[in-house]
This record gives structure tokens, sequence and C-alpha cells, in this order.
């Protein structure tokens, strides 16, 4: 279902699911050819690894989809819940200790063991990093302990029924003792996936070869390549072309051209990812609720939709899309009204001296086209923009500092951990490590230590839907459309299973015929 509003039922089985999978379950491909064991296949992704691979950065989602890095749990899609990889199983031995019992058999690319001191030491280091990870830092971890040597012990500061879903956060992949040296991360040969990395073109590629020895079974391909391809538009041409196989976020403008071709199957599905034009709180003008809400009321997000995303994407109703199960029911996405707009300027004591900047992530081939037509609604309520596009791994520093005006990107809720608490703490606390709005109100904050500690799922739900309400009500950004996770894939391409949070994307089943 795409966008639809819950429906009782619905909520009923959310309550006792700890995350609902509706919507959310990807597009498969199959096909009754026989795979051919000696294929290699190319995937254009849309961004390229920083951080030198760090696993506390976004470095971590390029290892996981590349079928190298792998974590304790991992979260279903089709059954909605949190399942075993490298630990087989786990329990809350105390109201602080979670205990992890570590798969046997499985060896680390190098050919060393995975024991309970190379999982507690790979976790530590996460924990230790001086930029913590989002789902995965001293905030919500207090320790972790290897107890013997198959049992891992997780301690945290409080209560915290969500430990599970942090261990299938592709931050907390597990590497081999070796690749930590001298401070650095080097994960090649280190990993326990299906895929080994053998080489990399620095912001290019990255080459991988099937791993001989994987623990879950025989891996299907002989090896893969994964190219950082920031335009939508190039990614898409690739897949047409057969310069690739599988090509990851696909602009909407390409659709009819790709759809219309018998060699691509096009995949998609819900998505918990919202088109946003974040506003820096902590700037003038931004800094005044009545100028945020301005902005708001004189944009036309159902215009928006139709339009630049050609009805791919639904109007948002705020930080949440209206069928997931902890958006406020009764909320409705913004109607445009200009003159409630140039009241809220007035009010905000606004006056147009130098035109304000908005930032498009060019890795969204649809910003630019939506930061004209922001530009175009503003400017009839006599707000002047201008318009810069740039790739998002250059500006992210500038967003983190609080050096920006207004930035159109899109964040994924569920991308840090499969549960929103990850991303209501990181962005949008008073120190949340991805707070980009500069955003800060005790109120919400209590409120979601709240919900970080409540067990029971319909009452946490709950509580992120107040918490959605203070966002909304604050106005802390524009949330303009919720968006479907779209991927081409070839034909030839078999057992491919569309992962919205671009978390899985080779695995050890991923194969293809033969030409």
């Amino acid at each position: 279902m795409f966008f639809k509003r819950r429906s009782a039922a619905a909520v009923a089985l959310v309550s006792l699911l700890a995350l609902t999978g509706c919507g959310l379950n990807g597009g498969a491909t199959t096909s009754a050819l026989t795979p051919d064991l000696n294929q290699r296949i190319v995937v254009d992704n849309f961004r390229a690894p920083v951080a030198n691979w760090a696993l506390e950065s976004d470095a971590a989602y390029i290892l996981s989809l590349s079928g190298c890095l792998e974590t304790l749990t991992k979260f279903d899609q089709a059954q909605g819940k949190v399942t075993s990889s490298l630990a087989t199983d786990w329990k809350q031995t105390s109201p602080l200790t979670w205990d992890f019992t570590i798969r046997d058999g499985v060896k680390f690319q190098d050919g060393t063991i995975l024991t309970a001191d190379a999982v507690a030491a790979s976790l530590q280091s996460v924990l230790a990093a001086k930029v913590p990870a989002r789902a995965f830092n001293p905030d919500v971890v207090s320790d972790v302990a290897a107890v013997d040597a198959r049992t891992v012990r997780i301690t945290t500061p409080s209560d915290s029924p969500l430990i599970p879903y942090r261990l299938a956060s592709v931050n907390t992949g597990i590497l081999a003792p070796a690749a930590y040296k001298d401070g650095t991360i080097d994960p090649f040969g280190h990993c326990t996936g299906p895929f080994t990395p053998v080489s990399e073109k620095p912001k290019q590629s990255l080459t991988l070869d099937r791993n001989e020895n994987y623990w879950g079974g025989k891996v299907q391909l002989a090896g893969a390549e994964v190219r950082f391809i920031t335009n939508g538009a190039t990614r898409a041409t690739q897949v047409q072309t057969g310069e690739s196989d599988i090509s990851l976020s696909i602009p909407v403008a390409s659709l009819s051209t790709l759809e219309g071709d018998n060699n691509v199957s096009v995949l998609k599905a819900d998505s918990p990812r919202t088109a946003t034009l974040y506003m820096n709180n902590g700037k003038a003008p931004f800094d005044k609720v009545e100028f945020r809400k301005a902005i708001r009321s004189a944009l036309d997000l159902e215009s928006l939709a139709n339009s630049i995303y050609e009805g791919a994407a639904l109007p948002a109703v705020g930080p949440f899309a209206a069928s997931e199960p902890w958006a406020s029911p009764e909320t409705a996405a913004p109607k445009q009204n200009l003159n409630e707009a140039k009241k809220l300027l007035s009010a905000a004591g606004y006056t147009a001296t130098q035109p304000l900047k908005i930032v498009a992530i060019v890795e969204r081939a649809e910003f630019g086209d939506v930061a004209a037509v922001i530009q175009q609604d503003l400017a009839k309520i006599g707000v002047p923009i201008t318009i810069e596009t740039k790739e998002y791994a250059s500006v992210e520093p500038d967003l983190l500092a609080g050096n920006y005006d207004m930035v159109l990107s899109q964040r994924n809720r569920l991308i840090d951990i499969a549960d929103p608490i990850g991303f209501l703490t990181a962005d949008y606390t008073c120190k949340g490590s991805y707070n980009l709005s500069h955003f800060c109100d005790a109120d919400y904050d209590k409120l979601i230590e709240q919900a970080a500690k409540t067990t029971d799922a319909k009452e946490r739900y709950k509580l992120y839907a107040n918490a959605g309400r203070i966002l909304q009500d604050q106005a802390v950004n524009v949330w303009l459309v919720n968006e479907q996770a779209i991927d081409a894939v070839r034909t030839d391409v078999q057992n491919h299973v569309q992962d919205p949070l671009s978390r899985y994307v080779l695995t050890a089943k991923t194969s293809k015929s033969g030409s």
C-alpha cells in the first residue's frame, strides 16, 4: 500500500509487533533462468563513502549494501521484526543489561574466528568514536564486554527495550581485530559478509570478490562492483544501457523511460523518507517561529507533489507519513495560504535585506527543480531566495555547524534504527548528533527520554506522535513530500529483494543468469 491512512486493523497489528512491516516491503526480482556462478554485477549507489570507512559514519551503509559488513541482529522487512544474524539469540538479563549469544562457526574474511572478544572490541571502537554513531553511542550504551567465549553483554545507562534494534544498525557492524590499526579502520578482508572488498577507487567505486568461506551458504556471484554515482539521471541511464545491473534511488523524471524497457524492472516501495526543507532554527530570521510558519504557509505542497514528483509522492503531513503507526491520525498536510504567510512575516518583524540561500543536495536529482518552485512561492510573500547546488559530503560540516540558511535534503527515519527513536533523538533533541535544524526544546527532550524507556510499542508510538506534534507546532522544518523508494534492476538479475532503507543490496542469494 502507498501512503494510505492506516486502518483500525493495522493499528491492532502494530500493537503486536515491535515495528510494522506494512508498506515497507520492497519488490523482488526472480527468474527461472539458471544462475551463472562466474557472473559479476555492477551496482550504482547514490553516495560515496566518507570518513575513511569509519563505522560510526555513513560509510557503514556502503559496506553493508556491498555485502561486506554484518551486524549481530538484522531487521527483517517482510516479518517486521528483528531477527538473528551474527548473534543467534539475545535476552534482557536485568533492567540495564542485554546478553547476546555469538554465532558459532563464523570466520572473518581474513580467516580469524568470530569470538565474543572480537565482537566486544569492534563495538567498543564505535562507542569510543569522537563523533558517535546515532544509533550506538555513550548516551544509550554505557559498556560492552565479553562475558565468555560466546556471550557479549551490552550495559545501558537506563532501561532500554530497543537494544536489539540498535544492534541491527549498520553502524554496529563487526570487523576483525586486524581492521583496527593506528587509529584507522581497514575493512578490506576483515568483514564476515558474502563479499570481500579487494580494491577501491576513492569516491568512484568499490570492487568485491566472493567470500568462499561465507557462513551463510554458497555465494551465487563471483563478485561485484559498487559505483558511486551521485547523478540520478546517470544511474538511470546506466541500468538501461546495461552498464549497471542494479541502480538505487532512481529519479522520478527517469521512470517513464525505464518502465517502458523490457530489460529493466522498476521496483517501488513505500519509504520512511521525507523530502525536507531544513531551516536553521539557530540563526535569524529562522530563530522566530512566526517566520518559519510563514515559510510553511507560503508553499504549495500539493502542487509540488503533482508536478516535480509526478504523483509518485504525497504532500507531507509533518515529520511522519500518514501511513506510519506513530503519526497523529488527525494531522493533515499544510495548505498554501499566502495571506496568512504575510501576516506571520509581519509578526516576525521580517524585512527583506538580502536574499536567503537554499542549498539543494545534488544526490537527489529533483531537488534543483524543487528549490526553484520554493523560490517562486517565497517570492510571492516578499522573501528573496538564491539557490546553490552541492554534494552532500561537501555541505554536511556547515550544516552541523549551523553555517547555512536552508537546505533541501531527505532523511530516512528508520535508517539509524528501525524505530523512530533514533531519528527523533539524533535530529531534534538539544544534543542530537544530527540536529541539522539546531532546534532545542526541553519539553520535547523529556518526551523522547520517556519514549526511549517505554517497552510497550503502542504506548511508545503515542509518545512519538506527541513529539511529532511539537515539531509541527514549532514549524521546525517544512516537511515537503513523503517519497517512494525507487530502484531499477536488469531482468537477468535474480533473487534481488529491494530494501527501502538501502542497507541490504548484495547478498549471498543475489545472482545473474548466464548470457
